[in-house]
């Protein structure tokens, strides 16, 4: 049985006290939740400050993405063994803002990829399609290369410990969503994808949907049978929205 896991992605946003606020708004209805794994992921900047905040709660820390260096003469880069110092157990990577605004490649996501399992974390590895590669019905194409790109140089194992989250580009911010079956759809075939490598890794490894998850879907969403939690965007930045989320996992 997979333990759905709800974690939030709050890209460029917050603040010393609004996090403050935040966490606190989040710990306060944490007892509702029993069935969820919670985690968030704010900028590198804060991840001392979450760290205190989450001491002794039961929600996982994350950070956003890492450098696809260990080391070095890279100015403004953050590695992954950096990001384990502060207690995070997930890093984002290949987030489709870094795919398409920042240029990061299939190439570079799958080094991130190792350097995040290196390093002892994990990965959540973020696939998915622009509108117009859904509307000229290049969806399978677009994700099994990425995907791909991390089994052609490490293998299937390296998704033992891995989680994949599916955002179609099309529905992040933009009110949009992709229905329960079109979601699902997507979510069997990344499936099935790793099951022609490892069925027992396949069946085990957890998806997530990322594109809009609120409230008010995430139920049905989260009753498909390919569907194992949700990447949560704006939502996560509403303490009410995100334990409501995780609610619908119960």
């Amino acid at each position: 049985m997979r333990q759905p896991l709800v974690a939030g992605n709050w890209k460029l946003n917050g603040s010393l006290s609004s996090i403050s606020e935040l966490i606190s708004g989040i710990r306060e209805q944490l007892l509702t939740v029993n069935n969820a794994e919670l985690a968030v992921c704010p900028p590198y900047i804060y991840l001392s400050h979450v760290q205190e905040l989450l001491e002794g709660v039961n929600i996982s820390l994350g950070a956003q993405d890492c450098s696809d260096q260990e080391s070095g003469a890279y100015t403004g880069e953050v590695a992954a063994a950096m990001i384990k110092e502060f207690g995070c157990k997930y890093i984002i990577i290949g987030h489709s803002e870094r795919r398409h605004i920042y240029g990061d490649t299939n190439d570079t996501v799958a080094t991130k990829f190792a350097h995040v399992v290196k390093n002892g974390l994990t990965p959540i590895l973020c696939v998915g399609e622009t509108l117009e590669e859904r509307e000229e019905g290049h969806t399978e194409v677009v994700i099994s290369k990425q995907i791909n790109a991390v089994l052609d140089l490490f293998g299937v194992e390296a998704f033992r410990k891995a989680v994949i989250a599916y955002e179609p580009v099309w529905a992040i911010g933009t009110g949009q969503v992709a229905t329960p079956a079109q979601a699902q759809e997507v979510h069997e075939e990344i499936r099935l994808t790793l099951d022609a490598q490892n069925k027992d890794i396949a069946a085990n490894i957890r998806i997530l949907y990322g594109g809009s998850m609120k409230p008010e879907n995430a139920k049905e969403l989260l009753q498909q049978p390919d569907i194992d939690g949700g990447l949560i965007g704006g939502a996560a930045l509403k303490a009410d929205d995100f334990i409501g989320i995780a609610l619908a996992a119960n």
